[in-house]
């Protein structure tokens, strides 16, 4: 495509000095008389400028084609990367700020892309051709007219420079307006509630004034370069009037050719004009490229092996040994860990908030790896098989389910781009969830709003389990499923809890010591290590940590 649209910019540019040619001729034979000739020379003008006019829609139309595949090859790449890159880097950002990158930097990266084909080449191309028909016509007047053309090209590269510092600041003020948005408008109830409307529009404020302020010193720059090269315009064309009248004096000049000359040079402007503003545009969109390309650079942190294999069909056997971990390096969470898990096994992890039990499930998924140790379910180690594969094998019931908008029956077939409606009414039948879903306007094809907000906590859990069940994993985490929920709804989710919990390697986090009494070994975490371990009965014969915990919660 930009080969084709380069041999019609090369077309649209050779009519330039063919236009400036074809004026000089006429203007010999305005006072002749001769109409016939008149009439051939317009009706060339008429064809000069149909074949013109073809050449450029040739060259708008593929040249925006090949922006807009830039943008949308580049914006799949970043999202891609992004979900390489996981969780880890997406929940330390702002999202309003990857919003912006996703789509108005990515859009200026293209607009960038569009103009350099579709205007800087072309008009670069039209003032090399035109220059060197001035050339041509007469050169000592073309040396002296483009004495002045340093003097422009140093003004329009000092604006350059400028303009990119006054984008990326404007650009980040942006960003950080949108994330501002995003996270008040998420959290309005919050707002509503603490009677803090007068502080968030304090807040908004502040970030439109910085946002204000950053765009119209981008602006005010941009207003203060045009009149100077149109100033610097001016005299040049003003000094050509007068070198051509010197020039005529002397005879080195016809009248004819000082018509053409004049047209040519009036065909400068434009391209005069549009690369200046084009090389500002670049030079904005600098800043936009290096926030683009700053997610790229991420690294990626979990990287599957040249030769990874797909995991088989698991019974779920798994296996720690001699794990340590640490989100940094200085503080380690885990250290030397071993556990071994029999299939069907039901182990529940209990312990203070920051004991490790989260991170020793985040491990089991590849979220994070091992610093030291291995993993492996039914004897193979977790980084020698496709994360893909890994992860369709284990199932999470969290206990703030997110459901994207979407229909019912999308939320529970989540990451499936088909499925079948009679499979997912099975699964929320399993889940108690398949009345409610009845009851509502439209069954399972009700549309559900951003996170789900129409629904109650106890309706969105038994869609998470529905999603599980659907999900059939051979591994199944249970990570405080039932903790927010009222005793009616959790009545409802532990028995479907129960239903799913059959037959599949469990993993249970629970602060609510109910939840796990059922459990075939219960282990006490603490700073990373297994205190205690073994049965509800077990736990509360030994009299330690377990037993203090449970006797503080149901002391009364």
């Amino acid at each position: 495509m930009i080969a084709v649209g380069l041999l019609c910019v090369i077309i649209f540019s050779l009519f330039s000095p063919l236009m400036a040619s074809l004026a000089g001729d006429i203007s010999k034979y305005l006072g002749a008389g001769n109409v016939q000739l008149l009439i051939k020379f317009a009706l060339i003008g008429c064809l000069i400028y149909l074949l013109r006019g073809i050449a450029q829609y040739g060259q708008d139309s593929l040249m925006a084609k090949v922006a807009f595949s830039v943008t949308l090859d580049l914006r799949k790449r970043v999202y891609a990367h992004l979900l390489r890159v996981g969780a880890g880097y997406t929940q330390t950002v702002q999202t309003g700020d990857l919003a912006y990158r996703l789509t108005e930097d990515v859009d200026r990266v293209a607009e960038v892309v569009y103009k350099f084909f579709h205007q800087f080449i072309p008009c670069t191309l039209q003032l090399i051709l035109i220059l060197g028909y001035l050339i041509w016509v007469n050169w000592q007047l073309t040396i002296s007219v483009f004495i002045l053309a340093p003097i422009i090209a140093i003004i329009v590269g000092w604006f350059g420079n400028k303009l990119q510092k006054f984008s990326l600041r404007s650009q980040n003020r942006t960003s950080d307006l949108a994330s501002l948005i995003t996270e008040f408008t998420g959290n309005m109830r919050s707002i509503q509630s603490f009677a803090a409307e007068d502080y968030a529009n304090y807040r908004f404020g502040q970030e439109a004034e910085l946002n204000y302020q950053a765009k119209y010193s981008t602006e005010n720059l941009k207003a203060f370069q045009f009149p100077i090269i149109s100033l610097i315009q001016a005299v040049s064309i003003l000094f050509l009037f007068v070198l051509a009248g010197w020039q005529i004096s002397l005879g080195n000049l016809t009248g004819s050719n000082f018509v053409s000359y004049a047209i040519a040079i009036a065909l400068l402007i434009d391209p005069i004009s549009m690369t200046t503003g084009n090389f500002n545009d670049i030079k904005q969109a600098e800043a936009s490229v290096d926030r683009v390309f700053e997610l790229l650079k991420i690294p990626v942190t979990i990287i599957e092996k040249a030769n990874a294999i797909e995991l088989p069909r698991i019974t779920g056997q798994i296996d720690y040994q001699h794990v340590s971990f640490g989100y940094t390096p200085d503080q380690p969470i885990l250290k030397s860990f071993d556990l071994k898990i029999q299939p069907g096994e039901t182990i529940a992890l209990v312990g203070a908030s920051g004991a490790g039990k989260s991170t020793i499930l985040s491990l089991l998924n590849r979220f994070h790896d091992v610093s030291s140790g291995s993993i492996s379910i039914d004897g193979i180690d977790i980084r020698d098989v496709t994360l893909k594969s890994l992860r369709r094998q284990i199932g999470i019931v969290p206990q703030d389910t997110v459901l994207l908008s979407g229909s019912i029956a999308q939320n529970i077939a989540f990451g499936q781009t088909e499925f079948d409606i009679k499979a997912v009414e099975a699964a929320a039948k399993i889940a108690n969830a398949h009345q409610f879903i009845s009851q509502l306007s439209q069954g399972y094809y009700t549309y559900v709003g951003e996170k789900g907000t129409t629904l109650s906590g106890g309706q969105k859990q038994r869609i998470a389990i529905a999603r599980a069940v659907l999900f059939n994993p051979r591994i199944l985490i249970l990570d405080e499923a039932t903790s927010a929920l009222d005793s009616e709804s959790e009545a409802l989710v532990q028995e479907a809890l129960e239903r799913i919990m059959a037959d599949r390697t469990v993993f249970i986090i629970a602060h609510r010591l109910a939840t796990v009494r059922k459990a075939d070994r219960i282990l006490v975490i603490e700073n990373g290590e297994i205190i205690e371990a073994g049965t509800h009965p077990e736990l509360l014969d030994k009299t330690g940590r377990y037993a203090q915990f449970y006797a503080r919660q149901f002391s009364q």
